[in-house]
């Protein structure tokens, strides 16, 4: 493996490094990463397992932040939820690893398109979260267990979301607040705490998946991983002086413009 011409690294590094920045401030990194990737000439699934080396230590790093967030009731659920994220998140990387390039690259500006419309969307679905967790916190019920069908189908559902993040993953967050909120969890710092570690686990175990088929460039995922860390960090004093729907609403509209141009491109 040869290391690319010294623009490569540059512009890497730069795109990692603003992701990292707009990762901490409103989310939707992604959307900078895999595109820049692929625009470095690397092939489109090796870009996206490559983006997945690069982006999850922050995950998994946002993770620690929530420790102290989980209830006992998301504790008696953190084992089926995790057992069914592993399965999911292997069977989704071991799609993607079979996947034809070509066929992919077809895929792509569909998984990005509605990858952008779930994070144009997400504020109302939290809202809705948001909402249903303020009135069931006001309501006087006994004994909350989750109810044994709808803990089946939301087993079934986080089996195709975990499916969807080892194959690509982007805007996932907001599928996995919503299965939470649906089994009865509350408070909003624990359905993040949960949704964090969840994403964290199922990109880990597809993550594993990808380096055991050899499919990971680590070059460029070292070099990103770093700008990303270095960008997030500097995102906690940017984030003191920027409006976050300023940065939300660039997300979306980069989200779109890699969408047209996918499209635009994907033969």
């Amino acid at each position: 493996m040869h290391w690319p011409p010294i623009h490569h690294p540059v512009f890497l590094f730069s795109a990692a490094v603003l992701a990292g920045i707009i990762n901490s401030v409103a989310g939707g990194g992604s959307f900078i990463t895999f595109p820049a990737l692929i625009f470095t000439g690397m092939a489109p699934i090796l870009a996206n397992t490559t983006n997945t080396a690069a982006v999850w230590p922050g995950t998994v790093a946002s993770t620690v932040a929530y420790r102290k967030a989980f209830t006992p009731q998301a504790r008696k659920l953190l084992p089926a939820l995790t057992i069914t994220g592993i399965a999911g998140g292997i069977l989704g990387a071991r799609i993607l690893l079979i996947t034809p390039q070509s066929v992919f690259m077809r895929i792509v500006p569909w998984l990005l398109l509605g990858a952008t419309l779930l994070f144009l969307f997400s504020p109302r679905i939290t809202a809705w979260i948001r909402n249903r967790a303020h009135l069931k916190s006001g309501e006087a019920v006994g004994g909350s267990g989750t109810p044994p069908s709808l803990m089946a189908a939301v087993l079934f559902l986080e089996l195709l979301v975990s499916m969807y993040v080892g194959y690509f993953g982007a805007g996932v967050g907001i599928l996995f607040l919503s299965l939470l909120a649906l089994m009865g969890l509350e408070d909003i710092h624990t359905l993040n705490g949960m949704k964090t570690l969840l994403v964290s686990i199922v990109n880990g175990v597809a993550l594993g998946t990808f380096i055991l088929a050899h499919k990971v460039i680590w070059p460029q995922a070292l070099l990103m991983l770093v700008g990303a860390l270095i960008g997030g960090y500097g995102g906690a004093w940017v984030a003191q002086k920027m409006n976050p729907q300023h940065v939300r609403w660039l997300v979306i509209a980069i989200g779109f413009a890699m969408s047209a141009y996918f499209f635009l491109h994907k033969s």
